[in-house]
Formats: C-alpha cells, structure tokens, sequence
C-alpha cells in the first residue's frame, strides 16, 4: 500500500518513513502542500499530513486533497487540538494525532484507518445493492427492475451507478466520479458526467435512485 508522509521536517520525516518502510508500506515523501497535491495520484492509500507546512495551510491541503481522492487523511499538529481536530474532521480528514507523538501511535493509527477503510470496502461490496425494488449486481454488473427486466447500461453508466451504490447513500463527489469513471479530474468533463447521469436516470425511470447534492456530487438514494 502507498502511504505519502507530508511534512518539512526532514528529521521527523526520515523517522516516519523508516518506521512505515519497516511495516512493508511503499512511502512517498513530500515537503510541502503543492509538492503533496502535485504527488497525489489515484494509488495514494493514506496520507499523514502536518498542519505546518511552509507554503500554504495544512487544512487548506486537507481541503484540496479531499476534492481530489477520498484517500483517508492522518492530521498531525501542535496546533490547539480541539479546535484543530474539529476543523480537520469537517473539512474531511478520518483520523487526528497532537505532536509530540510517539511512532508507534502513528502506525497504530494508520493500520486502524486502514482497516476501518477496508471494512468498509468489504461491506459494501458484500452482494447486490437493493433499493426501490431495483436490483445493483455488483459482481455481474446487471441492474434489475423490480419485475426483473434488465435496464440496459453502458460501462460508464454502470460505473457511475456501481460506485453510488458501494457508498449506500453517501456522498459521492464529481471529482472521484470523474476519476474511477474517466481517469481523469479534469473539470471540463463535468458536462459529460451530467450527461451521463441523465442517461441513467431516463433508463430507471420512476425509480429516482440517482440524487443530486448540489455543489458536491451524487449519491445514491436510501430506502426508509
């Protein structure tokens, strides 16, 4: 698994990777907010970020990282920590660790982010999705109406309904839609992304399983 360790202290940082490359983690290394942002790429599995960077805020990071992955975020300060861990976890970071640290907290912490993660993975690909009598088969990527009919998808409409659908009602946002459905997060393919989505809901009719949040992304909607 990839781990990217940001942080400018090049003492604290050589003392992280040692540790991590130890568990068997393949580690990137980044000094500052734009070298990390830069270095994020879809195989990230975790990033250990420092508040205190030299270039920009590290909730800013925080906040651009998560627009671009949903990789978990490991924060790490000296900041106030209530206040610093309440910010942290609204702009979307999982987990929250107040310097000094011991290393063995911070590898503690990582493999609990990482198996709460995969937990979670496994649960929602753990058989076919069923709401409002519309059947989401994940394993044999068949949509079914209640009747039993096949709706006829493309690949990318049932990549975007397959990925709504692992989330069970969460927030999927556009930039990680364009991401596992086209590689890419550019912003000019958000046309397309609508595009899309209005294919799939036309092809479900009734059923209004595809939910907009506006300025954030879709999801996929929950049974009562």
């Amino acid at each position: 698994m990839q781990l990217m360790v940001v942080e400018d202290d090049e003492q604290v940082s050589k003392a992280l990777v040692a540790v991590l490359d130890r568990q068997g983690f393949d580690v990137v290394k980044a000094r500052d907010g734009a070298s990390a942002l830069a270095t994020l790429t879809p195989a990230t599995d975790l990033v250990l970020l420092d508040l205190g960077l030299p270039d920009m805020d590290g909730f800013e990071v925080c906040w651009r990282i998560r627009k671009m992955s949903d990789a978990p975020v490991i924060m790490a300060t000296g900041r106030s920590p209530v206040h610093a861990r309440v910010k942290g976890f609204e702009l979307g970071a999982d987990d929250y660790v107040t310097k000094p640290y011991d290393l063995r907290e911070i590898l503690a912490r990582v493999e609990a982010v990482l198996r709460r993660r995969r937990r979670e993975t496994d649960e929602a690909l753990d058989g076919p999705v069923v709401v409002d009598g519309v059947t989401i088969d994940l394993a044999t990527r068949r949509v079914l109406r209640p009747d039993r009919s096949e709706v006829a998808l493309t690949r990318k409409e049932f990549d975007i309904l397959g990925l709504l659908a692992q989330r069970r009602g969460s927030v999927v946002r556009r930039e990680r839609l364009l991401r596992n459905v086209w590689g890419s997060g550019w912003k000019g393919l958000e046309r397309t992304l609508e595009v899309h989505v209005a294919s799939l809901r036309r092809k479900l009719g009734e059923h209004a399983l595809v939910e907009t949040v506006r300025g954030v992304g879709y999801r996929l909607a929950t049974t009562e």
